[in-house]
């Protein structure tokens, strides 16, 4: 357990990186009440993991990890359930409104392109986003800047052929 001298430290980082917990959550539970919970358990085990987190590194891959970690778990914990639109609560989170119908709609196609994604490649998606680098999505994945990449094509094919593109092909846009 992290010395008591730690919990400012350990507060003022987790309040530096507000969005981390609360995207991490909306990506991988789709109704306000099992978000709450997920974002719940993600800070307790942010907490319970804090002693054992090494300055040396950024703190907001050390958060990434484990937030994506318990979300993975947590998702695995739950029963399958029919897909389901992530509704309103969600389009507030990540600020649907303030955006035009065109753009609206691409955020439907990537809300639905994460829900036919596995784990592994929902959280690379959520990674690059982010704005995440394939070094830095791969350091949070434990997989390797190369893997990142290679997986970040796949996934953009999937993307183009959920848009309707026949082709699916990556025409080399990063």
């Amino acid at each position: 357990m992290p010395r008591p001298a730690d919990t400012a430290d350990f507060e003022r980082l987790l309040a530096e990186h507000p969005g981390i917990v609360a995207k991490v959550a909306a990506s991988y539970a789709f109704d306000r009440h099992d978000r709450a919970d997920l974002a719940q358990e993600i800070r307790l085990q942010l907490w319970h993991g804090w002693s054992g987190y090494d300055p040396a590194r950024p703190f907001a891959t050390w958060m990434y990890r484990v937030a994506l970690n318990v979300a993975i778990s947590w998702r695995r914990r739950q029963p399958r359930a029919p897909h389901e639109s992530l509704g309103s609560e969600h389009e507030d989170l990540v600020g649907a409104r303030d955006v035009d119908a065109e753009s609206h709609q691409r955020l439907a196609l990537v809300q639905q392109a994460m829900h036919s994604l596995g784990a592994l490649d929902r959280a690379l998606l959520l990674l690059h986003l982010e704005g995440c680098s394939h070094r830095a999505s791969g350091d949070v994945l434990g997989i390797s800047e190369t893997n990142a990449a290679t997986r970040l094509g796949r996934i953009r094919q999937h993307l183009r052929r959920l848009a309707g593109d026949p082709s699916g092909d990556d025409h080399g846009t990063d």
